[in-house]
């Protein structure tokens, strides 16, 4: 593409339309869409440059947001190259746009408005994970160069570059190539920070009565702030020590300072100084936690500043992460062994949870609202464990690190809390029914001393009875005859019996079954979501034996109501589409098994409306694969009672498959495949003709363009292979060639090779001979070629697999004369050069199984390893079988093979989600012929000795090693067979 004005036109023209809010537009299903145009031309040259003109230049400004939004999307797919493929991926960036990006994004960012310069800044971020250092050197000297020129919205904006630059520093592991990395940023940006904070803090004392001048300013210092808090992370600079007493003197001072023009009218959106501030107590942390001993001068003051601030500070929404990580920084201030002497006296204890703790763990009327009118925001912070920055959880945490050291005094302190307040509810429940809520969770916090998300709390605080409690305050509101009433202490309720699971004893757990289950009808939808969830998590306990906690038998009374309620729950407003209802009907239907048999019919069309309904617009990934998970488990729990019932099943399905396939809904064609492969299975011995007319069309090459596609498909064209070879060979033979293309496109790429050898396993092991006699040497050809190019670890053991499992399908001396006609003594060099060596390598059972009897027979049925230049390699053969047999298998990868899967797949692709209820039971294709693969050498050499008497005792004794000698009369003798 030119860098001419037309084609700036076209592309304003095509950026318009992606804007456009009807989907017909932005994604008609036949016409070239404004979304496929700007795909499609992605790979041309200057098209970047193109988009930063258009940012530059343009006069709309939605033109130019938009640009800058499809410039950054466009960077973070393209920029990182990727040479994974054997064809190698394209490199959809030219070298001459890469330079010329470089050259011109740091100036264009700094001179935008700044909601274009965020976008460009996550661009720069984006561009210097992959080339910073090493491949733009002096990115760091242009961003330090412009603090000199004084104007603070370049400042900022190379203050927001750089943070985004380096905030990966707080999550990267240590190593080498990283300490350099962080060496060379802080030898050239340590000091020009430093330096520009003392000069920030300076201008922010001369302009104190200029609120624009100020908020410029605090804005400066909340990304320093965040810079200090990167630089810091991963160990102490050394410049950072020297000059600590710069930075904590200002980082001080700026905690205890209030000035009026910095304070803002709103509630709920914190302002420069509560984030300035927060960001500090979050500094300060890291010192306290990491470097204490450097921090120990620093630190009292730093404690009593932020005790002053948390007494202090209101209940405002707008404070919660200033409260959250003040109240965080005494939590790890109080963990620490030589800091336990600043909270050892009891008035001091006593203090803390009186003003800090108890006042932070109420229920506020913002938490009320989120409650009722944001609950998917309130379950995701209070289930999920977002809630890191909110006063509860940090509360939470600092009595969890009270607890450390003063356990006993702590938890009687707050039993004399929790009393009180219990006591308060009761005088009048409908007006003091947060002080309840406040004292499950103080209990709660109290009791909890470790949890997991998978078990629950699994190690508690002894001196609270969560039995008692649970009996006393907890089931009377959850037996309560109205569902609807009193919704929190409902949830809290729910989320008590969730989160002690393992320490309420079963017979408790079995008298809230009944009730979660009727709270699944609570119109609140944190309730019924919590009682969903609840039940989910009860449904996967275990017990004795790895057996589930809860049976089946003790659900049989519940089986109808539970069924009904999970289901009614989906069409209450707000959760049509609540993952928490979904996963808990696929836990019931995994827990129940033959007992939910008699609510198929229904299940079974309520899971299809319901498909067809979410199909038009998927939006919630989990959601979703649940629904499929339940799909599947209810085919496969009626089909092993009732294999017949599989052709309802298709009749109930197909109509709305169809439907996916035809409108290409992306998000669901993998599943999809998977149910169609389980159904296809399920079939014994034909294949049906609605599968045949399908097939064709499983082979066009776009579907295989997306890689979450292939494991699906690779499946389905299996399943089509082991239930009807033959159908395929006589009714569509002119597609054969097209299943072999498949395997021609797999094989070439390093990530999906495997999958093309599991088509060609399939393909050798059903297809009738003839029918792929034609074709047998080109593929021996692609493999060769491919093991010239780009021999790797995965697809050696792979090819060991499939060249056994030919020899074991047509006979050692076809595999030979195969390898022979492609080029002469071939046979010889794949035994010396892969066979021999590489086979210790070979994984999983059946594999090893595939490649003993392979080997087998090339040892005892091919009559050229008797009498040929191929007989010296007869006994190496032979240890190396041994060795397969009783060596610990060869793991070890090469170095530059370690990230040979990560296929980072260019532009957005649905990642492949395995279900886990459409799992296919693993298939050994020697199991009929050999039940013990040792066995089978020892009758397999005692029949060649037969044959040849003297041959094989002499080479054995002359050339096996002593070991290997051993382990081959253990194999004879439990064969009761000898060698002649």
């Amino acid at each position: 593409m030119e860098l001419s004005d037309a084609n700036l036109q076209t592309l304003t023209e095509y950026l318009k339309k992606t804007l456009d809010p009807d989907p017909a537009i932005r994604r008609p299903v036949y016409s070239l869409t404004a979304e496929k145009f700007l795909e499609s031309v992605e790979g041309s040259q200057n098209y970047p440059l193109l988009l930063l003109t258009l940012l530059e230049k343009s006069q709309e400004n939605v033109i130019k947001v938009c640009a800058s939004v499809t410039f950054k999307n466009y960077i973070k797919r393209n920029w990182r190259i990727v040479g994974i493929l054997v064809e190698d991926e394209p490199n959809k960036i030219c070298e001459s746009d890469r330079i010329a990006i470089k050259a011109n994004i740091v100036p264009l960012m700094l001179s935008s408005p700044e909601q274009i310069q965020k976008q460009l800044s996550d661009a720069i971020s984006i561009i210097g994970r992959e080339d910073f250092p090493q491949k733009w050197p002096d990115l760091l000297t242009e961003m330090v160069n412009r603090f000199q020129s004084g104007d603070f919205h370049v400042i900022n904006g190379v203050l927001r570059t750089a943070h985004s630059l380096f905030k990966r520093y707080r999550h990267e592991f240590k190593s080498n190539e990283l300490w350099t990395e962080i060496k060379l940023v802080l030898d050239a940006f340590a000091l020009p920070l430093t330096n520009l904070f003392k000069a920030t803090i300076e201008l922010c004392s001369t302009h104190a009565n200029d609120a624009s001048a100020l908020k410029v300013l605090f804005s400066s210092l909340i990304l320093i702030a965040k810079l200090f808090y990167s630089l810091n992370f991963q160990d102490l600079p050394e410049f950072f020590e020297d000059n600590m007493e710069t930075w904590m003197t200002n980082f001080h001072s700026l905690l205890t300072l209030d000035n009026k023009l910095l304070q803002t009218d709103d509630e709920e959106e914190a302002g420069l100084l509560e984030l300035l501030k927060s960001q500090i107590c979050d500094n300060a942390a890291l010192y306290a936690q990491k470097y204490d001993e450097e921090f120990q001068p620093y630190l009292p003051r730093f404690v009593t500043a932020i005790w002053n601030l948390l007494v202090t500070t209101g209940q405002e929404v707008k404070y919660d992460l200033l409260v959250s990580n003040a109240i965080q920084f005494l939590a790890s201030v109080c963990e620490r062994p030589h800091y336990k002497h600043l909270f050892e006296d009891q008035n001091t204890l006593t203090s803390i949870c009186e003003k800090v703790i108890v006042p932070n763990m109420e229920f506020r009327a913002a938490d009320e609202e989120a409650f009722e009118d944001n609950s998917e925001e309130y379950i995701r912070r209070d289930l999920e464990g977002s809630d890191i920055d909110t006063r509860r959880r940090a509360a939470c945490d600092l009595v969890r690190g009270l607890c450390k050291f003063f356990e006993g005094p702590v938890t009687g302190i707050f039993s004399g809390y929790v009393n009180s307040m219990l006591q308060e509810y009761a005088k009048n429940p409908s007006v003091n029914w947060k002080h309840k809520d406040a004292a499950i969770y103080l209990v709660t916090s109290l009791a909890s001393k470790a949890q997991t998300q998978k078990h629950g709390i699994t190690q508690a605080n002894e001196l609270v009875n969560l039995t008692e409690f649970f009996v006393n305050h907890i089931q009377p509101d959850l037996k309560s005859a109205t569902v609807n009433e009193f919704p929190v202490l409902k949830a809290d309720g729910i989320k008590y019996i969730m989160i002690f699971r393992n320490q309420v004893p079963k017979e408790q757990l079995l008298v809230s079954i009944p009730l979660l289950i009727n709270h699944l009808q609570a119109e609140s939808i944190v309730v019924h979501t919590y009682a969903a969830h609840a039940l989910e998590r009860l449904f996967t306990m275990r017990g004795t034996n790895n057996a589930t906690l809860i049976t089946a038998a003790e659900m049989a009374p519940f089986v109808e109501v539970l069924l009904t309620n999970l289901f009614k729950a989906l069409t209450l407003p707000g959760s049509s589409e609540n993952e928490y209802i979904m996963k808990a009907i696929m836990r019931s239907f995994s827990l129940l098994q033959e007992s939910i048999i008699p609510y198929i019919p229904s299940v079974i069309t309520q899971l299809t409306q319901k498909l067809l309904a979410v199909s038009k617009n998927p939006s919630k990934p989990h959601f979703n694969h649940y629904m499929f998970e339940s799909i599947c488990l209810s085919i496969r729990i009626t089909c092993k009672a009732n294999p017949e019932a599989v052709g309802s099943f298709e009749e109930a399905l197909f109509l709305v498959f169809t439907e996916i396939l035809q409108n290409d809904v992306q998000e669901f064609i993998p599943y999809v495949f998977q149910v169609m492969s389980l159904l296809l299975e399920m079939h014994k011995n034909e294949i049906p003709s609605s599968y045949m007319a399908l097939f064709p069309h499983l082979l066009q090459p776009v579907l295989w363009e997306r890689t979450g596609n292939i494991p699906p498909l690779v499946r389905l064209l299996q399943a089509y292979l082991e239930r009807g070879a033959s159908t395929i060979a006589s009714a569509a033979a002119d597609k054969i060639p097209g299943l072999l293309g498949v395997f021609q496109k797999l094989i070439a790429s390093k990530a999906n090779d495997h999958q093309g050898f599991y088509l060609l396993n399939s393909i050798i092991e059903h297809m009738p001979s003839e029918s792929v006699d034609q074709y047998r040497k080109q593929i021996f050809i692609l493999l060769f070629q491919r093991l010239q190019n780009s021999k790797t670890t995965k697809f050696i053991k792979s090819f060991l697999v499939f060249i056994n499992l030919y020899c074991v399908r047509y006979g050692a001396l076809a595999l030979q004369e195969i390898f022979d006609s492609i080029q002469p003594k071939m046979f010889g060099m794949v035994l010396e050069k892969i066979i021999i060596p590489e086979i210790q390598k070979v994984s999983g059972q059946v594999e090893k199984k595939i490649c003993a009897v392979g080997i087998t027979k090339i040892l005892t049925e091919c009559p050229p390893m008797m009498d040929t230049e191929y007989t010296k390699l007869w006994i190496p053969l032979l240890q190396a079988l041994i060795g397969l047999f009783e060596l610990p298998e060869d793991d070890t990868i090469p170095d530059e093979e370690h990230f040979i899967d990560i296929e980072d797949t260019p532009g957005y692709q649905t990642a492949f989600s395995q279900l886990a209820f459409a799992g296919k039971k693993e298939h050994d294709p020697v199991g009929q012929m050999v039940n013990n693969p040792r066995i089978h050498l020892a009758q397999s050499l005692h029949k060649l000795s037969t044959a040849c008497p003297g041959r094989v005792l002499s080479m054995l004794s002359t050339s096996l090693n002593a070991e290997a000698l051993q382990y081959l009369q253990g194999y004879l003798q439990a064969a009761s067979v000898s060698l002649l």
